[in-house]
């Protein structure tokens, strides 16, 4: 299961996707800070179908974890190129400008 939050202005909407079993916590590696925050990430909690389903016509997109990272790779809109390793955890971000 993951969670799902969306965060919407004025320009635009993001949504943050995240494994159930990081949030709240914080990874690190050298200089680099993965910081899974409740007010970001918790939102609704989730399986891989309603995740993949919430991301068709996504422009903006945070992943967080392992689940998360393959809905992303899943959806098209990540690719392995794009995801970072911190602590362990894996992170990418998708942002489309169209």
């Amino acid at each position: 299961m993951m969670y799902s939050k969306l965060h919407e202005s004025e320009h635009q909407v993001v949504i943050a996707i995240c494994d159930e079993g990081i949030v709240g916590k914080t990874f690190t590696e050298g200089d680099k800070e993965l910081i899974i925050s409740e007010d970001f990430y918790k939102g609704i909690l989730m399986d891989e179908e309603e995740i993949l389903d919430i991301l068709k016509g996504a422009s903006n997109v945070n992943f967080a974890g392992e689940d998360s990272i393959s809905c992303g790779l899943k959806s098209g809109l990540i690719t392995e190129d794009s995801i970072i390793i911190i602590g362990g955890v894996k992170h990418a971000q998708f942002f489309s400008l169209e």
